[in-house]
């Protein structure tokens, strides 16, 4: 008799146990209280490489081992490490693929997590160029090609992190709320709960994948898309993945700004210590979303990766505070004349910072034009201090939500 997906699920969550532990599925007393709900973190981010992604790499290597001893991936960044980390574990070769404009952090990481096993190829720069090297090349290896997520055993793989929330909840939560990007997390874990309980996938607003499959009934590419969320940024979700996910409720699909979801990111590192991805922050700040629904209920919110860079960090802190209204940029039109820098600086109040001062004098012109930036410490402080400056009779633009000018000064 064949098994179910869930026994199938459970046999490999049981095997993964020889290679390393349950990650922890912890309560947060700061988001219960704040949502009047019993919240629990299942820490993908404890894991052995930081994330979730050594699950399906392993459940996929062990079903073909010992008849495929050369593996293949491309990835920029937790998939190369899960397959890297079990090429060591199983004592076979792998060849990952990453583009070249990959971060150095994550490209040593990967090294660490194979050592010998391991050989990392820097090829392309972009994903499409380096996946399409990586295929060409496991067919003349005649290797085997280890998807991120459209592949029967990494779904299977991936939805050992339903089992071991099961196990140790003793039940299964009123709801789960979880990241989408290619789909293997959130494909295994639904066939794993089926209707045992509600779900919220959530997605970033610059990589709505899942969303637009469901609206158009099949699988689309969303390019161009915004990298920044990088464990969920994918154009296209995989056909297996969709397979077990056509039937979502548009209703249970939510996504999630890239600015939005960096307050959380500084939020879970400065209050609870807790170092968290922007993928892996998804599932946290989705919580905002859904307020009554999960009142008095038992959540599940899968953190589905940590590996930051915190050379990124000044990078996310301005993203979290624009999204916050508390900081912003504008252009200032300057008249050339003594005392106007003076003027200006007058119309600032007390909690207003100035973080970025570039004037470019043109001494054939009346006026110069200032980039500033300010920061403070309240969003309604903004509304006061351009009414002082209009007051004052100056001109400016504000530039703070302009992608294109921000691409290039901020």
């Amino acid at each position: 008799m064949t098994p179910s997906f869930r026994q199938s699920a459970d046999a490999a969550t049981l095997a993964m146990r020889d290679v390393f532990p349950a990650t922890p599925l912890m309560r947060n007393d700061l988001l219960s209280a704040k949502y009047d709900a019993d919240i629990w973190l299942k820490r993908e981010d404890l894991s052995p490489v930081r994330s979730y992604k050594l699950r399906g790499a392993f459940n996929a290597m062990r079903k073909v081992i010992p008849a495929r001893d050369v593996f293949v991936c491309a990835s920029a960044g937790n998939h190369a490490q899960g397959v890297a980390f079990m090429c060591k574990h199983f004592g076979v070769h792998g060849v990952v693929f990453m583009p070249v404009t990959t971060p150095a952090q994550k490209v040593m990481k990967t090294k660490v997590f194979g050592g010998e096993f391991v050989e990392v190829r820097m090829v392309g720069d972009y994903f499409d160029q380096t996946l399409s090297q990586a295929q060409a090349f496991c067919a003349e290896a005649h290797a085997h090609f280890l998807s991120p997520f459209d592949d029967e055993d990494v779904i299977e793989g991936q939805a050992s992190v339903a089992a071991e929330i099961l196990d140790q909840l003793g039940h299964a939560p009123d709801r789960i709320v979880l990241p989408v990007g290619g789909g293997g997390l959130s494909a295994g874990t639904r066939s794993y709960f089926r209707d045992d309980t509600q779900y919220t996938f959530v997605e970033p607003s610059g990589a709505k994948s899942l969303a637009a499959a469901i609206s158009e009934g099949a699988p689309v590419d969303v390019s161009p898309i915004n990298s920044f969320v990088d464990g969920a940024a994918v154009a296209k979700i995989g056909a297996r993945t969709f397979a077990r996910l056509k039937d979502v409720a548009p209703a249970d699909i939510i996504d999630l700004s890239e600015d939005r979801i960096c307050g959380t990111i500084v939020e879970m590192l400065n209050i609870e210590g807790i170092v968290l991805e922007p993928a892996g922050a998804l599932a946290v700040e989705a919580l905002a979303e859904i307020p009554q629904a999960i009142k008095g209920k038992t959540i599940v919110c899968i953190a589905s990766g940590g590996n930051f860079d915190f050379e990124r960090l000044p990078e996310v802190k301005e993203r979290a505070q624009r999204y916050a209204g508390l900081k912003k940029y504008f252009i200032l039109r300057l008249p050339q004349r003594p005392g106007a820098l003076k003027d200006f600086l007058q119309t600032l109040g007390a909690q207003d910072n100035i973080t970025r001062f570039e004037y470019m004098k043109k001494s054939a012109r009346n006026f110069g034009s200032v980039l500033i930036g300010i920061e403070t410490d309240d969003p309604h402080n903004f509304f006061d201090m351009f009414q002082r400056i209009d007051d004052a009779g100056f001109t400016y633009t504000d530039i703070t939500n302009d992608e294109t000018l921000a691409q290039f000064v901020i």
